[in-house]
């Protein structure tokens, strides 16, 4: 089933760039999710001041994708966003060894039921439960675990940057940019059509789908997640799936977040 969610040959697809130079990369390329709708796929890597690397939601690991580590610093730190964000976990551990391995609770045991690569992991974000990685990197990042998201997610804000970084919380369909060097179209395919209805960031679709779906198991939790993350100061967005927020993120998440955000302040 692999094979028909990630392309044969990503070096040929994925598009590396730098997105804030000299601190932020992001790796993009096509994601097919159940190998029919096109999501799209995107990890980023971001140099901390001291220069290390801490890598989210790792993808591919190809030679051009090295010798941009090679360039930028070394990987000090790598994380899967949530438990569906790890298919390269094994292959990037395996070539940066001493990198520190973060994930949220239930992927350990995810993987070794799907007797993926053995990855030992450094740190585990679990629901009410303080969480450090280390100094060096606590000083950069705000960080959230958004354990009421059925995907266990971890969001980011990379401080001096004003940068939010997450997986699966927040989509900018359509991944324009996952896509521009496949020859087709981000936006072909009727799934992908319907799918992008309830992930875009200008409709109303996104917001109901967040609301009446995602959060439907423990809203209040959720919200409380929501409320803690606008609380940070952020501008740009890099998502998983869809293009970066490069501006205005901030207001876009509020705009999305808006319901979950009032019954926050009502304690609900």
């Amino acid at each position: 089933m692999t094979s028909k969610l990630v392309p044969q040959d990503p070096a040929k697809v994925m598009v590396i760039r730098d997105v804030v130079p000299k601190t932020i990369t992001t790796l993009s390329a096509p994601f097919s999710r159940f190998g029919l709708i096109k999501v799209g796929g995107r990890g980023t890597i971001v140099r901390l001041q001291s220069g290390a690397l801490a890598v989210f939601s790792p993808v591919a690991l190809t030679e051009e994708v090295k010798a941009k580590v090679a360039e930028m610093g070394e990987v000090k730190y790598i994380t899967a966003l949530d438990i569906e964000h790890h298919i390269y976990i094994g292959p990037w551990h395996a070539a940066y060894p001493s990198a520190k391995v973060i994930g949220p609770e239930g992927l350990p045991e995810k993987r070794q039921k799907q007797k993926n690569e053995n990855v030992p992991f450094s740190v585990i974000f679990a629901p009410n439960k303080p969480t450090t990685v280390d100094p060096e990197f606590d000083s950069e990042f705000d960080y959230e675990f958004v354990s009421a998201h059925a995907n266990k997610e971890i969001v980011f804000n990379h401080k001096p940057t004003r940068t939010l970084i997450q997986a699966d919380l927040l989509f900018n369909y359509p991944a324009t940019e996952q896509y521009s060097r496949t020859g087709v179209s981000a936006t072909s395919g009727i799934l992908t059509k319907i799918f992008g209805s309830i992930t875009n960031t200008y409709g109303e679709g996104q917001k109901r789908f967040l609301w009446h779906a995602i959060s439907r198991g423990d809203r209040a939790r959720f919200n409380k997640s929501v409320a803690v993350i606008t609380s940070w100061d952020f501008d740009r967005m890099i998502p998983c799936h869809g293009d970066v927020v490069e501006t205005g993120a901030k207001g876009i998440f509020q705009k999305i977040m808006a319901w979950h955000l009032e019954a926050a302040k009502k304690g609900q």
